[in-house]
């Protein structure tokens, strides 16, 4: 049994890390799901590992239905042009996962603000808040033809601590207060907004900067309490599945606490408690 079969997903920033695992998730439960990133096969920004299209192979082959499409979302036309895709080619949008990130381009920073350089101001509110803000502003008239729908801000949330980065929390809680107004905007449209905090995740990133493989992760003990991209993939399908999500609509979730709730646990069978600084 699928729960999302015949729903409609798009994750932005699907090449790596969260919404690769997002994405694949959704797939798995059924959804038709469109993977946006600026990573194409053969093209991967800064030589990374993954890609768009590594992601809907990914998707294919556990039998889910993927679709690649390039797009830089710090580019409204590039934007844009995902959702009047999306419209022609399946008539609807369900679910919204607002995932695309572009601090990874820079780094961050654990400086005093006035140390840090204000491009980091560029690569977490430009190719961040603002990036996800532009894919609602043109999502939302085609998500709005629906009974019902849900739209999620991947976040990091912590009980409101500070994180120590100071864009870094400026951005997240940004994305956080973005999810909490648009429920309020939306409620009459019957659409759910959410925003989620996954853990410390090891996504392929992490894992090169600490020179390890999924393999090996835990001989790192700097890693002990991480989880995989798969686990915030879980806690999504989850709320997409849930017939009563409007009644989380405007809330700040964590996974582990979703975990718990919707009784999954990550891809090795672990329940990880939520993240805590």
């Amino acid at each position: 049994m699928k729960p999302l079969n015949g729903k409609v997903a798009l994750v932005t920033g699907g090449s790596r890390g969260a919404g690769r695992g997002i994405a694949v998730e959704l797939g798995k439960a059924g959804a038709t799901v469109y993977v946006t990133g600026r990573s194409t096969k053969g093209n991967s920004t800064n030589d990374w590992p993954g890609t768009i299209d590594d992601t809907v192979s990914q998707i294919e082959a556990s039998g889910g239905t993927g679709i690649a499409v390039r797009c830089d979302h710090t580019n409204d036309s590039e934007t844009e042009s995902v959702i009047t895709q999306i419209g022609k080619e399946q008539g609807k949008l369900d679910i919204l996962v607002n995932n695309v990130w572009g601090a990874h381009d820079h780094g961050i920073e654990a400086k005093p603000f006035w140390e840090l350089p204000l491009k980091h101001w560029d690569t977490m509110f430009t190719a961040g808040v603002r990036a996800q803000l532009a894919t609602n502003h043109f999502a939302i008239p085609l998500l709005r033809k629906n009974k019902q729908a849900l739209i999620v801000h991947t976040t990091f949330w912590d009980e409101d601590k500070y994180t120590g980065q100071f864009y870094y929390d400026l951005a997240k809680n940004s994305l956080i207060r973005m999810a909490y107004g648009l429920s309020i905007e939306l409620k009459q449209d019957n659409i759910a907004v959410l925003a989620v905090s996954p853990g410390f995740m090891r996504t392929e990133l992490v894992l090169k900067h600490h020179k390890v493989d999924e393999e090996h992760w835990q001989e790192s003990e700097e890693l002990s309490r991480t989880e995989t991209p798969y686990y915030v993939g879980r806690g999504i399908k989850a709320l997409a599945s849930d017939p009563n999500v409007m009644e989380k609509s405007g809330q700040v979730l964590r996974v582990g606490d979703l975990a718990k709730e919707y009784q999954f646990t990550d891809i090795d069978g672990r329940l990880i408690l939520p993240f805590t600084l």
